[in-house]
Order: C-alpha cells, then sequence, then structure tokens
C-alpha cells in the first residue's frame, strides 16, 4: 500500500512539474544585453540598420532619390566604423549581352562608390566589382525580378568585431 501510494505521488510531482513552464531570465547589463542585436559594424548591422543595396532603373546607372538617401545613411554608418572596408557589387537583370550587361554593371558599382566617395568615405576602403548578370537575387522574367537584379549591393569585407 505504501508503494501505491509513494507511485501515486511520484507521477503527481512529475505532471505537475511538466505542467509549469519556467519564466526566462533575462539580463540587462553586461555582455548578455550586447548580444540582442547584429554586432555593431557588422554586414547584418548594415543590412538591419541601413540598408545594403541601391536599384536603378533599366538600361540607367545613375542615382535615384532613393538610391542617395540609403547611400547617405551608409556614408554615416561608413563613418562610425572607420575600420570597416566594403565591396561594392553592381548587378543588371538578365536582359542585354554579357560584356554589355558587365560594363552597366561596374556603372552602377561605380557610380555608388563615387557617391560615398564624395560624402567623405575613403576610397581605399571601397573595392567595385560587377557581377553583370551572374548573380541574380531575384529569379524569374518578369518585371518584379528584372528590378530587383538592377542593384549595387555593399557588402562587409573582412569585419572583424574586435577591431577599433
Amino acid at each position: 500500500m505504501k508503494f501505491r501510494l509513494i507511485g501515486a505521488f511520484a507521477a503527481v510531482a512529475l505532471l505537475a512539474a511538466c505542467a509549469t513552464t519556467p519564466k526566462p531570465t533575462t539580463t540587462t547589463s553586461g555582455a548578455a544585453a550586447a548580444t540582442s542585436g547584429p554586432a555593431p559594424g557588422s554586414e547584418q548591422d548594415l543590412v538591419r540598420n541601413v540598408g545594403d543595396r541601391v536599384f536603378f532603373a533599366f538600361d540607367k546607372s545613375n542615382l535615384t532619390s532613393e538610391a542617395r538617401a540609403t547611400l547617405d545613411r551608409q556614408a554615416t554608418w561608413l563613418e562610425k566604423y572607420p575600420q570597416v572596408k566594403v565591396l561594392m557589387a553592381g548587378n543588371c537583370d538578365d536582359r542585354g549581352t554579357e560584356e554589355y550587361n558587365l560594363a552597366l554593371g561596374w556603372r552602377r558599382a561605380n557610380a555608388a562608390r563615387d557617391y560615398l566617395v564624395a560624402k567623405g568615405v575613403s576610397p581605399s576602403r571601397i573595392q567595385t566589382i560587377s557581377y553583370g548578370k551572374t548573380r541574380p537575387v531575384a529569379l524569374g522574367d518578369n518585371p518584379q525580378a528584372w528590378a530587383q537584379n538592377r542593384n549595387a549591393i555593399t557588402s562587409i569585407q573582412g569585419f572583424n568585431p574586435q577591431a577599433k
């Protein structure tokens, strides 16, 4: 009889333990608080807080007002993180020849680079490349995909969160 009573008590205790959900613990100081978002100066920080790409009209490499606004934020962000170097990659949609799109991608990457340099970013911190139509971000042969693929994308080169 004692074993049945002890067994029943143990079963009730196990069920009670499973039914309660532990409260999450939060820390608001020290290193734990710093890990809640992307590392400052990282590519994730750039993408989330500033924007990593600008878009172009068909067959154009001139910057729109929206592109300039994004590049203004990038210039401010790069001023805040002087150790960060970036790669500016020019891209095109899949229409046109490979040679034409490579040249257009270069013009787009250099237009974005030149704008950042004019805003005070050292040219030695910005490398450019053209991928032409070889690295689409959106698949499809339609106006929406083409518009997404006409861009210049800024990416971080050699990020080291410990560098100052």
